[in-house]
């Protein structure tokens, strides 16, 4: 296995080399695809020279095919075989995107206009990375709301192309298979006429239409160059999924597209009821489950036809909670959670975020868990939950609380609580939990919830889950930045405070 996975890396690495020299910079009117300007701010830029070479491009899995790397969500990648020194070891290094506000500042951009916890919800929204990266073969991908795209080398983080193909946010975890990587472009707004809809008629809205472009735009992995774009009325905010030859992915508009991933021509539509937010599809055994907004639903679709094989609900669900939400799917089990039955508190609105778990083959209920009532969050409305090993972890938003519960029962294992308010997908690597959440990276031990060790990051971490490639974390951040560290400086750094604190503790002794 390993021998054949080598010799698809060299080939991949032999295309590399013939790929530095085509870079066409004449355009006619027949090519000029997307509205960019040749040598304008906003055109590819691609340095060949940066790409991994040799031993390096062994590094990482073959393909990215879903949101986080598959259906449950785990974004682990083990080392297999013989693998270069510094994969094993870990690298540290930081890039800062073209929006990047600075690590070390506490307060997100405008929190002087509209206070912290609104100027967090924007920044993600409008200038940061939503979700985490991506890796294959040595080459890191990354999607942000500052427009562009990103392929940096993973061990060193030098930038090996950046693009904006289209004049919108960019808020997925880029797909990578063959040739390809596919970005899903698309933003929170509405314009007047559909809020005016939404007034009347909620689940006519389409969020995105008239806003800007929206869409899969399909480049070139190595180069960044523009292959095909599927537009769409609505927004495509969500991660879309890949299966074979098929490319799956949801919109503002309440729709469910496939496309053939190389051309991007149409194979079916299935039109549904209500609003795609952030919900990715989750291919598992030829099924899509998705979820939408607007009403509140989970979906199953048959990934062949398009068909929906069944849907349902989580009781007293708030309207735009579900569509939110990419569900996790393993073992025949489909894991979903949402903010549920609004109610006044002291003045404020709070919810209730609630998990439930469905039969993936009938959408029979099979449990119900509260996480416990909190205040209302700005933006993203639900935890994004992952399943490893029969056990499920999801985060509160309005709480803060990382649950661990029984896939099959839905009993509660342990509850860990240190931030305000959990969002995203942990990571397990190596019988060791990781998460990313508000400034910091943690560890945790996945049987008791406790705390090994955490380091400080720097900005904000919302959506976005730690992906693990060896000895390194790969993050992407709010304050719109790239950053690598060590996997062994997160598990060793409890002991290094402890040996910082021990002369004075001995001293005072």
């Amino acid at each position: 296995m390993n021998q054949k996975k080598n010799s698809g890396f060299y080939l991949r690495g032999a295309l590399f080399s013939v790929s530095l020299f085509v870079f066409p910079r004449i355009l006619t009117a027949a090519t000029w695809m997307v509205p960019v300007a040749p040598q304008g701010p906003f055109d590819r830029v691609y340095y060949p020279q940066n790409a991994p070479v040799g031993s390096d491009l062994s590094v990482g899995p073959l393909e990215w095919t879903q949101m986080n790397l598959g259906a449950d969500h785990n974004a682990d990648v083990p080392l297999l075989g013989q693998m270069p020194p510094w994969s094993k070891n870990g690298v540290s290094w930081r890039f800062a995107e073209a929006r990047a506000w600075p690590l070390e500042n506490k307060d997100p951009f405008g929190t002087h206009i509209y206070g912290e916890v609104e100027a967090g919800a924007v920044q993600t929204q409008f200038y940061g990375n939503a979700l985490g990266v991506s890796v294959v073969d040595g080459i890191l991908y990354a999607e942000s709301d500052d427009m562009f795209a990103y392929a940096l080398n993973m061990k060193t983080g030098q930038l090996i192309w950046r693009t904006s193909p289209v004049g919108n946010h960019l808020m997925g975890n880029p797909i990578v298979k063959g040739r390809f990587v596919y970005l899903s472009a698309g933003g929170v707004g509405f314009n007047f006429a559909n809020v005016v809809k939404y007034a009347k008629t909620p689940y006519k809205a389409v969020r995105g239409m008239d806003f800007s472009y929206n869409g899969i735009y399909a480049l070139d992995r190595l180069t960044g160059r523009l292959i095909w774009r599927h537009s769409s009325v609505g927004e495509a905010m969500p991660t879309p999924a890949v299966h074979g030859d098929v490319l799956y992915f949801a919109t503002g508009s309440g729709s469910v597209h496939a496309v053939n991933r190389h051309t991007g021509q149409t194979i079916w539509t299935t039109h549904l009821t209500g609003s795609d937010n952030m919900s990715s599809p989750a291919y598992y055994q030829g099924k899509l489950y998705l979820a939408l907004a607007i009403k509140p639903r989970l979906y199953c679709l048959d990934a062949k036809t398009g068909k929906v094989l069944w849907k349902n609900t989580l009781p007293g669900a708030a309207n735009t909670g579900m569509g939110d939400v990419s569900p996790a799917v393993s073992n025949g089990v489909v894991i979903m959670d949402a903010v549920t039955h609004p109610k006044i508190v002291r003045g404020k609105t709070t919810l209730d975020p609630v998990i439930r778990a469905f039969d993936s083959d009938s959408g029979a209920p099979l449990w119900t868990a509260s996480m416990g009532r909190g205040p209302k969050p700005p933006a993203f409305k639900g935890g994004v939950p992952m399943i490893y090993g029969g056990v499920v972890y999801v985060g509160s938003p309005v709480n803060g609380a990382y649950q661990a519960r029984d896939l099959k029962t839905g009993k509660l294992l342990w509850k860990w609580n240190k931030i305000s308010s959990a969002r995203s997908a942990p990571t397990m690597d190596d019988n060791i939990l990781y998460i990313a959440g508000a400034e910091s990276v943690y560890a945790l031990n996945p049987r008791t919830g406790k705390e090994i060790g955490h380091i400080k990051i720097g900005g904000r971490m919302g959506i976005v889950s730690p992906t693990i490639v060896g000895g390194t974390i790969y993050l992407s951040n709010t304050w719109d930045w790239i950053v690598a560290t060590p996997k062994q400086d997160v598990l060793t750094s409890n002991q290094e405070k402890q040996k910082q604190t021990q002369p004075a503790q001995q001293k005072n002794n």
